[in-house]
């Protein structure tokens, strides 16, 4: 019994230092690149980055990663060999396009695209749709007026983000995606109209 209680005390000890390492984020490439097998957040925003192709597929279990405000012209698809990747923010880039290679991406979960002046949502979002786990997607500060008729396609989204945008009426065509649960549109300016939300939506204007 003695034996079985340590063998338990260990197995809690190991997992507590699991969960304690899963928390710490990195902010320095060059650091994060020492042991990259133990990295599983990675915060490069606001900072110059060189982002060689080959250098993604030794983070082999990052989950997060934010290349926020890094201004670059083009998706970085290397990125794409990040198997457990769960969110990415890819929100202040001056990329215009998401290729087709995003849909490695087969784990994904929640999508910052904030203040992206040049991608064309026309293009992007009927990829994006395509994401089998893509339930929050952050469309914030974009000059939107209208939603992109192919955001209908996203029938797994559960959360959208539209904040700061300039719709001035609430856009109808989300009580279509029947898994949304959740809506913020705050900073729009909107006239509220007579739309009235399922009972199992939420909207925060």
């Amino acid at each position: 019994m003695k034996n079985i209680i340590i063998s338990i005390s260990f197995l809690l000890i190991g997992c507590a230092s699991f969960s304690q390492e899963k928390q710490v984020e990195f902010k320095n490439l060059k650091e994060a690149l020492k042991s990259p097998e133990k990295v599983f957040r990675l915060n490069l925003s606001n900072q110059p980055v060189n982002l060689p192709d080959s250098i993604w597929s030794t983070f082999i279990n990052l989950e997060y990663l934010s290349l926020k405000d890094d201004h670059l012209i083009e998706f970085p698809k290397g990125i794409t060999r990040l198997k457990k990747l769960k969110t990415l923010d890819l929100s202040g880039n001056d990329f215009k396009e998401i290729p087709v290679q995003f849909l490695e991406l087969s784990n994904l979960e929640e999508l910052y695209l904030n203040d992206q002046k040049n991608l064309d949502y026309k293009l992007a979002l009927p990829t994006l749709s395509r994401l089998p786990r893509l339930k929050s997607l952050h469309l914030e500060n974009d000059n939107l007026t209208l939603l992109p008729k192919e955001l209908s396609t996203f029938q797994k989204l559960e959360s959208l983000y539209l904040n700061g945008n300039k719709f001035t009426k609430f856009p109808q065509e989300l009580e279509n995606l029947e898994k949304l649960k959740y809506i913020e549109i705050y900073n729009n300016p909107l006239i509220l109209n007579e739309y009235k939300p399922n009972g199992n939506m939420v909207i925060k204007f």
